[in-house]
């Protein structure tokens, strides 16, 4: 076809085709092809025989035949407002009044000096703070952790994980990605100033830091707790009188808007709000073949994992016959080969450590649980090596095999680049390579939908990515890649949350001819298929896939999945080898809209696929 001097995209099936024949029959393909080379191109048609027939074909189903899927997450999720919440760093942006904004350290001078305890009137102690939906069932009492408990403390004796008891909410998923926060101090404490106590300059004012759309965020709280009959009603410490764990979700309920809004979340999203990495998550009745590989190299980077088994719909927290408990969430706070000697053989056995936040007896009862005999086979050193006790606290060791039978879901979260200290660098830990960029969509120009909508796909924000060096282990001398889409809340009204819009993305390869091309325009779209894609375009905060592509340069396109839907967004890009991401667009900035785009009932592309 080049040598007959055929365009580069020029596809002869398709423009055979009527528009309305999407799929022909093999006759009507093989009859459109034989009537386009007749005359002078019968030579080259007979050349190319049923090859060509084959090629088109195939070229056809890529470039006409690419359907993108909408799916409805299961729990519907809103967006938290930052707006009157300190962003760390911000210096002022004259976005808003630095008046709407608490900031700890002003607010705690202004009760040291008028002697007072803070209340805070953004999350009063009150039922609104509580529920959203309705009232609560019993007189819920809001105390201070001294008319609570005896010497009230905000660490005993330090902190881990077994400070984080599960109380009467929801929100396993909370407490099980807590759990994993206190295995690392550096982001434990990047979360959990430790500044904070009960005795010096004590004023009942604490505070805790969160990741939110790209930014760190300072969350203000009281010390007022919800009781009943003097006891706290949600998270809890084993120690009576200590209270750092309780106030944690005291200011993730704020942040969210109440206690209730912090049912039935995800593990990941409270890593991701923990850590600002990125998230994965896998159905382990489809986990990929390397998904054991997945967890190890998790390990090597200090991502943060949880598991989860899905809910017995008749009975709530239903526990299995093997000590598992259905619709609960687990932190995984070790994976590991672990050398193994039997009478018959030698050699390693994949193992995982789980914890129940619940911290007592209700563990997996299985092989290689607590006191289980295939310990035995475990030499002594090695034992001790990986910490193994047989504690009743929640914690269990299983294999992998049972791990994939039993369980549903596994969560990770890949820590940025920042969130890992040079000390764990220098014992062998590693870092991903990250990307990051902010973008919008806006109606009429930005906001072209999915690759369902062609016409109008290409307006989309666009981002070119190079992935430079395959990964040390692998043999195909692919790149692992990471892309993550998460959008963010664009109201300004304070405390107004905001439902999902429904996202996706999908990548193409570039040539390099292509990379002359700024931005890529609608004939790119419609004879070039995507190389990958996000799993389906979902009403969630955050969707994110791992991929595996050779080196080479790659188009990402983020966007909702109808068109003309406002929103703005974050995509980050991890790797394990080096990468480079820049807009794919010859002039990058804000500036006002043409006011033409408002007109009722009009989209403001033309038919030629311009914006006017």
């Amino acid at each position: 076809l080049k040598e007959a001097g055929f365009p580069r995209h020029f596809s002869p099936l398709y423009t055979c085709l009527p528009k309305s024949q999407k799929t022909p029959p093999d006759d009507t393909m093989d009859d459109a092809l034989q009537g386009l080379f007749k005359g002078a191109g019968q030579k080259l048609f007979n050349a190319a025989g049923e090859a060509l027939v084959g090629a088109a074909k195939e070229y056809l189903g890529n470039a006409i035949q690419e359907i993108f899927v909408r799916k409805e997450a299961p729990n519907k999720r809103i967006l938290p407002s930052i707006q009157n919440m300190k962003v760390l760093g911000e210096r002022g942006s004259g976005l808003r009044s630095r008046g709407d904004v608490q900031d700890f350290h002003t607010l705690k001078q202004q009760c040291l000096a008028s002697g007072t305890l803070f209340e805070d009137p953004d999350f009063p102690a009150a039922d609104s703070s509580l529920m959203f939906s309705r009232r609560p069932d019993r007189y819920v009492e809001w105390r201070r952790p001294m008319e609570i408990a005896d010497d009230p403390q905000f660490f005993v004796e330090g902190y881990s994980r077994f400070d984080v008891q599960q109380g009467e909410l929801g929100d396993c998923w909370l407490l099980a990605a807590a759990a994993n926060l206190t295995q690392d101090p550096k982001l434990f404490f990047r979360v959990v100033p430790e500044d904070q106590n009960f005795t010096d300059d004590y004023v009942g004012i604490f505070h805790f830091r969160f990741w939110q759309y790209g930014r760190w965020i300072d969350v203000v709280i009281d010390d007022r707790l919800p009781t009943y009959r003097g006891e706290l009603l949600y998270m809890h410490s084993t120690e009576k009188n200590e209270f750092w764990s309780a106030l944690l979700e005291k200011a993730y309920a704020k942040l969210h808007g109440s206690y209730e809004a912090l049912k039935g979340g995800t593990t990941c999203e409270a890593m991701e709000d923990f850590t600002g990495g990125v998230t994965e998550m896998y159905d382990l009745k489809e986990a990929p073949p390397n998904l054991y590989n997945i967890l190890l190299k998790g390990m090597e980077r200090n991502s943060m994992m949880g598991c989860s088994l899905e809910p017995d719909p008749n009975v709530l927290e239903a526990e299995t016959p093997e000590g598992l408990i259905r619709g609960h969430a687990y932190s995984i706070t070790k994976v590991q080969m672990v050398d193994i000697e039997t009478p018959n053989t030698r050699g390693k056995i994949p193992l995982l450590r789980l914890r129940n936040p619940w911290g007592n007896d209700a563990e997996w009862n299985g092989p290689w649980s607590d006191k289980s005999p295939e310990w035995q086979y475990i030499p002594h050193h090695v034992k001790e090596q990986i910490g193994l006790n047989f504690d009743v606290d929640g914690e269990f060791w299983m294999s992998f095999k049972d791990f994939l039978t039993h369980f549903d879901r596994v969560e990770l979260c890949n820590l940025s680049p920042d969130s890992l200290s040079d000390d764990q660098v220098s014992r062998g830990k590693k870092k991903w390579e990250m990307s990051v960029f902010e973008g919008e969509w806006t109606p009429g120009v930005t906001a072209g939908g999915c690759r369902n909508y062609l016409e109008s796909f290409w307006h989309n924000p666009q981002y070119v990515i190079s992935l430079e060096d395959p990964d040390d282990d692998d043999d195909e001398g692919k790149c692992t890649v990471i892309i993550a889409l998460m959008q963010k809340n664009r109201r300004s009204r304070r405390n107004m949350g905001m439902d999902c819009l429904t996202i996706g993305f999908a990548v193409y390869h570039l040539s390099e001819r292509d990379l002359m091309n700024k931005p890529q325009r609608l004939n790119f779209f419609k004879y070039n298929a995507s190389v990958a894609r996000s799993p389906a375009f979902i009403n969630l905060r955050e969707v994110s896939c791992r991929f595996k592509l050779p080196p080479g340069h790659y188009l990402i396109i983020p966007s909702t999945f109808d068109p003309n839907e406002e929103g703005e967004f974050l995509i980050r890009v991890f790797s394990e080898g080096r990468n480079h991401m820049e807009e794919n667009d010859e002039e990058v900035g804000i500036g006002n809209v043409d006011d033409r785009r408002y007109r009722s009932g009009h989209s403001a592309w033309g038919q030629d696929d311009r914006w006017y």
